[in-house]
């Protein structure tokens, strides 16, 4: 089943969680949002993403979170481009309603839904999270590995029994660096499942082991690079990629000096594409002096 969902639901390629650009009376800028989206799908990126960690979903109220959703399902849906949602909660039943909302939106190609955070489950007790919403979820499921936000390390034996469930067709792995785990799971994958990339800097080393694209914030920036960097791994052009993935892996360490998007946004905002570098609390502004770095980095890459 999840082999033919996954026919069905290219993930190769890059996908870009979006930010959400506020006015300066603190409101979700709408119009900004619709123009970023055109602009990295404009770019090359395969898909976008909606209310993920780089959108401050957890700062936003539910009417925020439908018009997020709401703008990104027009503009993938009058583009023919992929689009993922955040989704999903701690406990099994928020979930599920959380799941549920998806129906409202035809657009919706898939749901991004991270292990069940802070609660902290064991291994059986997460698969057993995601086989139930398997069953239940209108759109099929990517896995959001991220054990330094949720508290819950998993070996490659169990993320591989999550991708072998029906409907899982995927896992953004952020994994905070390539370890034992990652070249496990990456050198025997269950049918139908594939790995994206998740933690921006390791993008092409992930690329080089098997993953198939990436979900990126720091793909708001250069995102023609990174659509290169994964058509080249992707060709087998390993002397175009490695260089390229070590510029591209610098430019993200600058992007994540401090707490995401905030450095992403000051750029955003300096180069006139959202209308304010403003985050919610308790996220703060980036500093004048990551801002610049970034400016930087991103000028090196040409």
């Amino acid at each position: 089943m999840a082999q033919d969902i996954a026919e069905n639901l290219p993930l190769h390629g890059i996908h870009v969680p979006l930010i959400t650009p506020f006015t300066r009376t603190g409101e979700v800028a709408a119009e900004a949002l619709e123009a970023l989206a055109h602009e990295v799908l404009d770019a090359g990126a395969a898909g976008i993403v909606a209310l993920g960690t780089t959108a401050e979903a957890a700062g936003l109220d539910e009417a925020e979170r439908d018009l997020v959703t709401g703008v990104c399902a027009r503009v993938c849906g009058e583009r023919g481009a992929p689009l993922a949602v955040g989704a999903g909660a701690g406990g099994t039943r928020a979930a599920e309603a959380s799941l549920a909302r998806l129906t409202r939106w035809p657009e919706v190609r898939a749901a991004l839904v991270t292990v069940p955070p802070f609660v902290r489950p064991s291994a059986a007790g997460v698969l057993a999270h995601f086989a139930r919403l398997s069953e239940v979820s209108p759109v099929p499921l990517i896995v959001y590995h991220i054990p330094y936000r949720t508290g819950q390390p998993l070996d490659a034996g169990a993320l591989r029994a999550l991708g072998a469930l029906p409907g899982v067709v995927g896992m953004k792995y952020a994994g905070g660096g390539i370890g034992e785990e990652a070249v496990a799971l990456l050198g025997e994958l269950p049918a139908g499942f594939e790995v994206l990339a998740g933690d921006d800097a390791y993008l092409s080393p992930l690329l080089a082991l098997g993953a198939v694209g990436g979900i990126l914030a720091s793909a708001h920036l250069a995102t023609d690079r990174f659509v290169e960097l994964a058509a080249a791994w992707r060709e087998g052009d390993v002397a175009r990629a490695r260089p390229l993935g070590h510029a591209l892996a610098r430019m993200s360490a600058a992007a994540f000096a401090e707490p995401n998007p905030a450095v992403l946004k000051g750029v955003l905002h300096a180069q006139g594409r959202i209308p304010t570098p403003d985050v919610r609390l308790p996220l703060l502004p980036a500093s004048h002096g990551a801002v610049t770095a970034l400016t930087a980095a991103l000028e090196r890459l040409g």
